[in-house]
């Protein structure tokens, strides 16, 4: 069998993204000459009662789904054809691109009933360790970047991720390097080229599944826009942005039923505006310290951040510098602490649920003035809660 997994033995304990975001990356050489029927969906309630000026608050009640037919007509060769479709109650009409983005940027086309696109995966494992994947890959959760470069609940809406990926993984690294392509343009389009360069990479010290396992991660991401066939474009500027992060982390797995890991981890991020004058930061930096606790079903986290003229590109917007519904709000430093708890369960083979609730405390800093109005940054608590489902079940239709 070819697993581009990590080893199953070291997780421990059940995750809340594992479970209901990420994708298994897995080709089996006993599935050779299956051709099977699939559906994804993630159904999703998630309230955001954010305070302050960097976000507003709101809700997504809604559904993801993705139904597709795969085969695999080599042991290390899969192909995967269909559709992946989003809808939020009582909404009607969508753009037709870019879900994810940190500055106004929508097609003027719109859809009705459903946001939708195509789906398409190409998946070679070339060795034991190494896979490569043409079309859809394994975006969102499955980077595995720190909350400051990713926000989680882009998972319930933005775009898949649509380009190049290669994952390798060895026992002392953990290697994913991506593509991301966002938008692309025809001759005279009136909006810009973007897409996105990541690497995600874990260092181990040891084996993940020793009961303390030592691990050194290492993140960048980098979004580019630009593109010279769109004269009537009316942003021209070429426009690259870069967030990274590099740390360390340890992993304690215990004896105890019931308290079975404990992990920490620290994180310093960088951001700079590599081109254009877009935002109003050119560099920024930024500390995550994280602690985690996994008891039963649960897990207990806790996290710290600190951050000056950090920007940042997919991530928490209450963990960036600039306000995004307010461009005028500008925190020259972001302190903020976040507590998690969340909890998840597998139902059975294919099907799953959690909740989770957050605790945001952005500490009080400086007050400053943006033009003539004065901005006063007082303590704010935010507040966001989710209850998701997964439903993923696969059907054999036919062995060749």
């Amino acid at each position: 069998m070819l697993l581009t997994t990590a080893n199953a033995k070291a997780q421990v304990s059940v995750h809340i993204d594992s479970l209901l975001f990420e994708n298994s990356h897995r080709i089996d050489s006993a599935s050779c000459g299956e051709l099977r029927l699939n559906f994804d969906a993630l159904c999703f309630f998630r309230d955001n009662e954010y305070k302050g000026c960097l976000s507003k608050g709101y809700t997504l009640p809604g559904y993801r789904l993705q139904p597709t037919v795969s085969y695999q007509p080599l042991k290390n060769l899969r192909v995967e054809v269909g559709v992946s479709m989003l809808h939020y109650w009582g909404a009607n009409k969508y753009p037709n691109l870019n879900y994810s983005d940190i500055a106004t940027w929508k097609g003027d086309q719109t859809q009705t009933g459903f946001h939708l696109l195509p789906f398409f995966n190409v998946q070679l494992a070339v060795s034991r360790n190494f896979n490569l994947i043409l079309g859809n890959i394994y975006g969102g959760a499955n980077h595995r970047l720190i909350e400051p470069l990713y926000n989680q609940e882009n998972a319930l809406s933005a775009d898949p991720e649509m380009g190049v990926q290669m994952q390798w993984q060895t026992k002392p690294l953990d290697f994913d390097m991506w593509v991301n392509w966002e938008s692309f343009i025809f001759d005279k389009d009136t909006h810009q080229e973007a897409f996105t360069f990541g690497l995600s990479t874990r260092f181990k010290a040891n084996r993940p599944e020793r009961r303390t396992h030592v691990y050194f991660p290492l993140q960048v991401v980098m979004q580019h826009r630009g593109g010279e066939i769109n004269p009537d474009a009316e942003q021209r500027q070429v426009k690259t942005w870069m967030n990274a992060a590099a740390g360390v982390g340890v992993t304690i797995h215990t004896d105890n039923s019931i308290l079975t890991r404990l992990n920490a981890e620290a994180d310093v991020a960088y951001y700079r505006q590599m081109t254009g004058a877009l935002l109003p930061f050119d560099n920024g930096k930024g500390l995550y310290l994280k602690a985690e606790a996994d008891i039963w079903r649960f897990c207990l986290r806790g996290a710290y951040w600190d951050s000056s003229k950090f920007i940042s590109i997919f991530g928490n917007p209450l963990y960036g510098s600039v306000g995004i519904h307010n461009r005028d709000f500008q925190m020259q430093r972001n302190r903020t602490v976040c507590a998690q708890l969340s909890y998840a369960q597998e139902l059975g083979k294919g099907f799953s649920w959690g909740v989770q609730a957050d605790v945001f405390n952005t500490l009080p800093t400086d007050d400053f003035v943006v033009g003539d109005k004065v901005y006063n940054n007082n303590n704010k608590v935010s507040l966001a809660a989710g209850i998701y489902l997964r439903v993923k079940p696969s059907f054999l239709l036919k062995k060749f």
